[in-house]
């Protein structure tokens, strides 16, 4: 397994998620609510973040590598259904969204591993429609952590909210897209 600068953002990335689940376990003696929210929003951010600069920082450092490839996406994943649980516990999201998007993850990374084993694994590679998926849930969730009004007049869980549903209908789409992309491989291989 190589290590390296951008794998490490990647395994950063990891280590937030129980931090950021944590946050909002600790007394109000602690923290109080909207030091929670805040702080969740910060540590989510700064994940989105080192989503772009671990493959920013690969591409240019020439420290691309399968491993980075195969932990990049779970990283994303993980910190997305982590908050996604999260907000749903505090009925922040709506129940269809949270299965929307972790359902979508499941049957995506299935698909994946299956047409790896086909040896069709390209037609299945990270697109456009997916990469569009993860910034619409990146930009998303920290508005539903926020929870709070900015500048006098925006409602953060409102915005959040329109913007998680859109993130639910780029999920659905790619969900969509992938599963055409596979389908004429399946179609011949199904046992």
């Amino acid at each position: 397994m190589p290590f390296n600068l951008p794998i490490a953002l990647t395994w950063l990335r990891v280590a937030v998620i129980p931090l950021l689940v944590a946050i909002f376990y600790l007394p109000n003696a602690w923290l109080t609510p909207f030091e929670q929210n805040l702080f969740a929003t910060i540590l989510f951010a700064f994940a989105a973040v080192t989503d772009w600069l671990d493959g920013f920082l690969a591409r240019r450092m020439k420290q691309e590598s399968a491993f980075g490839q195969f932990l990049d996406p779970v990283a994303d994943k993980l910190i997305v259904a982590a908050a996604l649980l999260v907000l749903l516990n505090m009925d922040r999201v709506q129940v269809w969204v949270a299965l929307v998007i972790i359902g979508r993850e499941i049957t995506i990374s299935a698909l994946r591993e299956w047409m790896a084993l086909l040896g069709a694994g390209k037609s299945v590679a990270v697109n456009m429609v997916g990469k569009l998926k993860t910034t619409a849930q990146l930009v998303a969730i920290p508005f539903l952590l926020l929870n709070d009004t900015l500048f006098g007049w925006l409602d953060c869980a409102q915005v959040g909210t329109w913007l998680i549903w859109v993130a639910s209908f780029l999920t659905l789409w790619s969900m969509f897209y992938y599963l055409q992309k596979a389908l004429p491989q399946l179609a011949g291989k199904v046992d």
